[in-house]
């Protein structure tokens, strides 16, 4: 169905794919001029969908991105759920490393926001214990 201006709903979702992708691709150049190395991008499990995986020394800061207009959009974007599904992803991740003991795991949000340089939230949330 076509929408005012001849936009379907697939060009819609197109637009944010890209729009998302565009997000992680700018999130991991931020990071990599930071010092951290990019392990993994849009790392899939069953539980769900780990955006950004990067290290930096033993720490791996796994970081969910979000292309929003302001910095609290982009934190209030991240819920509970969001943390959990993320969490776990990452405890499935984690498993399949073989230092696993080695290393420290933080959880990071990196926001996008119009016209600025990507917003590194460090210890956006704190994991289960």
């Amino acid at each position: 169905m076509k929408r005012a201006g001849g936009e379907t709903g697939i060009d819609r979702k197109r637009a944010f794919f890209r729009k998302g992708h565009r997000a992680e691709w700018l999130a991991a150049w931020a990071l990599r001029l930071k010092g951290y190395r990019i392990l993994a991008t849009r790392y899939r499990t069953p539980s769900g969908e780990i955006d950004l995986i990067a290290k930096r020394g033993a720490l791996i800061a796994i970081v969910e991105v979000k292309a929003r207009p302001t910095l609290q959009a982009a934190m209030d974007a991240v819920t509970p759920a969001a943390q959990a599904r993320i969490e776990r992803a990452a405890d499935l991740w984690l498993s399949r490393q073989k230092r696993a003991a080695q290393l420290s795991l933080r959880f990071d949000i990196v926001a996008v926001l119009p016209r600025r340089w990507p917003v590194h939230v460090k210890d956006a949330w704190r994991g289960r214990t």
